[in-house]
């Protein structure tokens, strides 16, 4: 069984083999490849080569274009640094004031250069590996793309002093994200995922005044063009996880902070799948191959088998090759 097969098997609750494999990896993937992570970031002949060694050297069954959330931000006209072994640095907002807000407007997805650069590493993933592995797409959501532009603190401020050109602007970057999860898709994403972490900050009455119908209008397009839907919410999303599996995703993230995923379990649509919950640092970066592996069979018990195995976000760069490969083996006991 392919991990592209086995994937879309689990995911649509058929018989797999095992539960996929499909950790975050951005820095680390770098790290491993050896290669600088600006390049990682913005060449992505570097990342699709980096990302399918890690791939093949731990039995991971997916491929993503995942590195930093700025694609779309710098399409905005957000000006940025890329160091050359860090994550990207914005080097100032787009603008400071709420007044300016229409400066966020539409933006042409294929004028952009990383926007077109995400485009041609799905491109590039199907000719590596497209037939074998699960190849999942990006966008930000409205609130998480909105507080990349505005900085967190003040986006917070605005939700508040301005609602109602908060609800105007998001239904703006939901169109511009709706174009370019169309570009992903015929590039050939089996996949996209929608990236809202700043929405577990909000509480859940913001989320769903202003944007629920927003993340289910994404999740909506995604599936008419035939593709899978991820949304990926990390933080304490508990207040917010029956809404988040209301969207209509396939596959709902769940961070190590909710807790124990067995209250929610029962929410899940036949073909939902939750994507978690061990935490990256206390035990995949720094714990030992016994507590990885009752992290992950704890996860498959509380969900009934119905989660993809990976940490609540992404695996740090400090994590040793010797428990990445216990995270592996961890998995692979799983064969059913």
């Amino acid at each position: 069984m392919t991990p592209l097969e086995r994937t879309i098997k689990f995911i649509e609750n058929r018989d797999v083999d095992l539960p996929p494999f499909h950790p975050i990896i951005m820095r680390f993937a770098a790290k491993y490849s050896n290669v600088k992570y600006k390049d990682f970031c913005l060449d992505y002949r570097v990342k699709t080569k980096a990302m399918l060694k890690c791939a093949e050297d731990f039995s991971i069954d997916w491929l993503t274009v995942m590195s930093d959330p700025y694609t779309e931000t710098e399409a905005y006209g957000v000006k940025f640094e890329y160091p050359e072994n860090s994550l990207p640095e914005p080097i100032e907002p787009l603008f400071t004031d709420v007044a300016d807000i229409d400066r966020i407007g539409k933006i042409n997805t294929l004028e952009n250069p990383r926007m077109i650069n995400r485009i041609n590493e799905i491109k590039e993933y199907v000719n590596l590996g497209g037939d074998k592995y699960f190849i999942v797409g990006w966008v930000e959501g409205p609130m998480a793309e909105y507080a990349d532009i505005r900085g967190f603190g003040e986006a917070c401020m605005d939700l508040f002093d301005a609602p109602e050109k908060i609800a105007k602007v998001s239904e703006i970057m939901t169109a511009n994200a709706i174009d370019f999860i169309t570009h992903q898709v015929k590039a050939g994403a089996h996949c996209i995922g929608i990236g809202e972490a700043a929405c577990s900050q909000i509480g859940p009455a913001l989320y769903r005044e202003l944007f629920f119908e927003k993340d289910r209008a994404l999740v909506d397009h995604i599936h008419s063009l035939g593709a899978y839907a991820k949304l990926h919410i990390c933080g304490n999303t508990s207040s917010i996880l029956p809404d988040m599996i209301k969207t209509g995703a396939d596959i709902i993230d769940i961070d190590h902070l909710v807790g124990s995923m067995s209250p929610f379990v029962d929410l899940l649509g036949k073909k939902q799948v939750f994507s978690g919950s061990s935490d990256p640092v206390s035990i995949i970066q720094d714990g030992d191959a016994q507590s990885i592996e009752d992290s992950v069979t704890a996860c498959q018990n509380e969900t009934h088998g119905r989660c993809i195995v990976s940490a609540g976000c992404e695996i740090t760069p400090g994590t040793s090759i010797e428990n990445f490969k216990a995270y592996e083996n961890a998995v692979l006991k799983l064969k059913r």
